[in-house]
């Protein structure tokens, strides 16, 4: 880091301190929850609202068609089968294994989940949400294999973005859209009602490449379990029971975690982040490099266009008239 950049980072106000050394600790939101001002023109329902306000999530059912949701699947099938490929970063494996985890940045380099990405219902809610243009912060592809998916431990994704990848402000969602059934039993996403309403700093320092151990098992920016307690003794926990097709909306600063999956079902999802264009990251709080494109946008930033299909750079532009596919829904 040049010592010009090293000075205007130190010269930021960090509303949100975590992992600068000093014990974990939990403080007020500082942000707004729902920024929209007109209920109006809502494209979910005032309860839905509400919900999202007050528990930091909310779920639609039946958001995708049967049709397209068996397109999805085989995608996701094909995409599973291919060989292992470990010089392909955006793939993420299971630690001590080659039982795939995650397809990072799903949306710049596969058709159907670009488009699933652009479609009118998800980047229309996030505008709302948001009251702003909307791009992809992150995308990815979990899987959750059936017998060997690991548990992913409680933590707020925020807290990452702020400091890992300089994301000033909780004015960011995540949609998760399920692709097989989401039960009690096959690891499904558990999320702490109310949580999204305070920041839990937490201790220690980011380590330099953390990224690549944190997508396999998170050590850094974890809360501790008293802190974890209390949001729990508070707010209960919430295991998200959903049918295929399913998506589930929820704020960046929600916490959330999964159990391990020791059943034979997989419980796989396509996960995109909506971050307000107003909200474009900067240089990382942790005074680290920054993240890799495949895990943070920050130089293919662009507004998405609800259901205009592309959305992605010209650099990893995959359409083409001869491969474009037919639109749904």
């Amino acid at each position: 880091m040049t010592s010009t950049l090293a000075t205007a980072v130190a010269s930021r106000v960090d509303r949100y301190p975590s992992r600068v050394g000093l014990p974990a600790s939990m403080q007020e939101r500082d942000d707004p929850v729902v920024y929209a001002q007109d209920y109006r023109p809502a494209p979910i329902t005032r309860a839905q609202v509400e919900q999202y306000r007050e528990q930091g999530f909310f779920v639609l059912e039946n958001g995708v068609s049967e049709d397209r949701l068996g397109r999805l699947c085989d995608e996701l099938q094909r995409l599973r089968s291919s060989p292992p490929d470990n010089d392909d970063a955006a793939r993420v494996y299971e630690p001590g294994d080659n039982t795939l985890r995650s397809i990072f940045s799903i949306h710049t380099s596969n058709a159907l989940f670009a488009e699933l990405a652009a479609d009118p219902r998800l980047v229309n809610i996030a505008r709302f949400l948001l009251d702003d243009d909307v791009y992809i912060h992150q995308s990815r592809l979990n899987y959750k294999p059936g017998f060997r998916g690991r548990e992913f431990f409680w933590h707020s994704d925020f807290e990452t973005w702020h400091v890992e990848d300089g994301m000033p402000a909780m004015r960011a969602l995540s949609m998760s859209v399920t692709l097989t059934e989401n039960s009690p039993n096959n690891g499904p996403l558990m999320l702490i009602p109310g949580s999204h309403k305070h920041f839990v700093a937490c201790d220690g320092s980011t380590p330099k490449n953390h990224y690549i151990q944190s997508l396999r098992k998170q050590e850094y920016g974890v809360p501790p379990d008293d802190i974890l307690t209390r949001l729990i003794d508070e707010g209960g926990i919430a295991a998200v029971d959903a049918r295929p097709g399913s998506i589930i909306v929820f704020d960046c600063n929600t916490m959330h975690g999964s159990n391990g999956n020791i059943t034979p079902s997989p419980r796989s999802n396509a996960f995109f982040v909506y971050n307000a264009m107003s909200n474009q990251v900067g240089e990382p709080y942790c005074n680290r490099p920054p993240r890799p494109e495949h895990v943070c946008t920050r130089h293919s930033v662009y507004p998405l266009q609800a259901g205009g299909g592309r959305i992605m750079s010209a650099q990893h532009d995959i359409f083409n008239s001869a491969n474009e596919p037919e639109k749904n829904q």
